[in-house]
């Protein structure tokens, strides 16, 4: 977490926002902690995006089945407003590493701790596709690393933002290097898509490497539709079931029930101890970390303990 700043709001809703976990295309994440103490990442959207009447609409219709995916691996939206002069969405927050941060600090995962991620990763993505949503962009920072197992993050809105991008801009939205042919080409996709790039972040776990390599964007989006993926460095046990995620035609490739049960009892073996000692190391770290946190402030400045309401959200913008 890094200290807020200077255009950072003060006040995002009635969570007091305590400094921010990061920015990028969509928008910037805040850390905010909620009246009842507990800590929450806030996604506030970019102007652009909110600009736009037809974004806000899918915005409002994305979150709303968003909010009903239940899975303990996939972290839920537990509070959003598509009316907000800033459209802005809130989670619970969890103090561990993404998995890119935890593979360039503590090198890849052991086969067994990749085994437990796929198979948690997989029962995450059962439940996003249940809600009827495809997640989008899967990729090594929006799985979290805890304790007791991994948590797929950023669903909800991908659909919203990629619609958006591609109207305004006709560009992809993704993470090249991450993303599925159909992805590539800027065709429709469905949860065929998800598999695939599951697929490529449990290549990048098991070696430290994306199975299309790196390089400019355009390289990456011919690699994913014509190249087949570079699994030398990935332990021989696991290639087959990966190569099978990462097959090019979308009929393929498993359904996600099939990769559930690919992976057997791997999902059994989560808990205190499915990761290696340095990770959660890691894990600790950033818990400590939040318990030094100031606790949040009775009232909002400016305001007499009058709670402020959903739809004044962004109170220290101005």
């Amino acid at each position: 977490m890094r200290p807020a700043t200077p255009n950072d709001p003060a006040w995002v809703a009635r969570y007091r926002i305590l400094g921010r976990l990061g920015s990028g295309g969509m928008g910037t994440v805040l850390l905010g902690r909620g009246p009842d103490g507990a800590l929450l990442a806030i996604k506030v959207i970019r102007a652009e995006y909110a600009d736009d009447p037809a974004f806000r609409r899918r915005f409002r219709r994305e979150v709303a089945v968003a909010r009903q995916v239940t899975s303990p691996w996939a972290v839920p939206v537990v509070d959003a407003d598509a009316e907000a002069p800033s459209p802005w969405l809130a989670t619970p927050f969890v103090p561990g590493p993404a998995l890119d941060e935890t593979v360039a600090t503590a090198g890849p995962l052991p086969e067994t701790s990749v085994r437990v991620l796929g198979a948690r990763l997989a029962e995450a993505l059962t439940a996003v596709h249940a809600a009827g949503l495809v997640h989008r962009d899967v990729k090594p920072g929006n799985v979290l690393l805890a304790h007791d197992g991994p948590r797929l993050i950023d669903f909800g809105i991908a659909r919203a933002l990629d619609e958006t991008a591609l109207t305004a801009t006709g560009s992809i939205l993704g993470s090249p290097g991450y993303l599925s042919p159909e992805q590539a080409r800027g065709l429709p996709v469905g949860p065929a898509s998800d598999v695939f790039s599951l697929g490529c972040v449990l290549a990048f776990a098991a070696s430290g490497q994306r199975p299309f390599g790196t390089g400019p964007v355009p390289a990456l989006l011919y690699r994913a539709v014509h190249d087949e993926p570079d699994l030398s460095a990935v332990p021989e046990t696991l290639r087959p079931l990966l190569a099978w995620c990462l097959a090019k035609p979308v009929s393929a490739r498993p359904t996600v029930p099939e990769l559930r049960a690919a992976w057997g009892d791997s999902g059994a073996e989560a808990g205190a101890g499915w990761l290696p000692g340095p990770v959660v190391g890691l894990i600790a770290e950033r818990s400590a970390r939040m318990l030094q946190l100031p606790p949040v402030e009775a009232t909002a400045p400016g305001e007499a303990r009058e709670r402020p309401s959903r739809r004044r959200l962004l109170l220290g913008a101005a």
